[in-house]
């Protein structure tokens, strides 16, 4: 099958790409700066929040080769960034819509990430996804991925798209370490404490559903398959590991895989806009795609830590020109 991703340079994105390339499949990618890990993805750099009008095989007029399938992943997603700069919420709606009108005119099936956030701070603790609760809405981010979902089902109900939403919750893991882009805790925790400084956690009891890279990686082609296959079509599912550990235990594991003592912080919760409690019920993708994640977060932190060092230690190797 040939799959198109937009956001292929991004950490999903890569991983994606690089996973159905290993199963011989070919893949090309759209966003708008080039992948810092690999080069194995072919990608075309392109802005898609840029208005266009031209649909007919590619967005503004710029051919892509014909896939099967579209998987929709390019976003800005850094929740207080889009509290401080709303109009980077604008713009995931205005991809996303091109991205529909691409999917629209050449009658391709679509995959859509959406995010945990679309819950909102839940204090009911309802996660299902046919209870998500719009007018919880805590952020710009948050209403881009309410407004992106209600676009791909008014896509479905009147152009008959076919699609699945997909609603991710922290996920972590390999080719996540670009903090000077976009900072991330996970990584951003690795890095701070491999350099014996402190971290700060904001909120004691905040807990989240962190998702290994490969247990969403996995969830997505089974989504990709059930699709193309015609099996599985327009449902919205939470992809996830369905349990919650506080940020206080994430940053304990890190300093426990790393074997050094954690200079731990802990704060109230100041950010706007963030959510401080979700776990994710991951029943409708075990039925729907027999999603069985396996990586809790203590295998994945010590995966991510290691992946990490091995990353730093190769770049200190291509510095040096050994």
């Amino acid at each position: 099958m040939h799959i198109l991703i937009t956001g292929s340079s991004g950490q999903i994105g890569t991983n994606l790409a690089l996973r159905l390339l290993d199963a011989g499949h070919r893949v090309f990618g759209v966003d708008k700066r080039l992948n810092s890990w690999t080069d194995r993805v072919v990608t075309m750099l392109q802005d898609l929040a840029a208005p266009y009008r031209d649909f007919a095989g590619g967005i503004g007029g710029v051919p892509y080769p014909q896939p099967d399938l579209v998987v929709h992943l390019a976003a800005n997603a850094k929740v207080h960034e889009l509290v401080q700069f709303p109009h980077r919420a604008m713009e995931n709606i205005a991809l996303t819509f091109n991205v529909l009108e691409y999917c629209r005119h050449n009658d391709l099936p679509l995959i859509f990430s959406s995010s945990r956030e679309v819950y909102g701070d839940i204090h009911r603790y309802i996660t299902e996804e046919q209870h998500a609760d719009f007018s919880f809405t805590e952020s710009p981010y948050s209403a881009s991925k309410v407004a992106g979902e209600a676009l791909v089902y008014s896509y479905a109900r009147c152009y008959g798209l076919r699609y699945l939403v997909f609603r991710f919750s922290n996920v972590y893991g390999r080719y996540d370490n670009d903090i000077e882009r976009m900072e991330r805790v996970i990584p951003l925790f690795i890095q701070r404490m491999r350099q014996g400084l402190p971290v700060t956690v904001y909120g004691h009891e905040k807990t989240l559903d962190f998702t290994y890279i490969d247990d969403c990686v996995g969830g997505i082609v089974a989504g990709i398959e059930r699709l193309l296959s015609g099996q599985v079509r327009n449902q919205t599912i939470n992809l996830a590991y369905g349990q919650g550990n506080t940020l206080v235990r994430m940053a304990e594991l890190i300093a426990e895989a790393l074997d050094v003592p954690g200079q731990i912080t802990v704060e109230p919760s100041k950010r706007v806009g963030e959510v401080t409690r979700y776990i994710a019920d991951i029943s409708r993708a075990a039925e729907l795609l027999d999603y069985q994640p396996q990586v809790p977060l203590d295998e994945g932190i010590r995966r991510a830590v290691a992946w990490s060092s091995a990353w730093e230690a190769r770049k200190e190797f291509d510095a040096r020109g050994d």
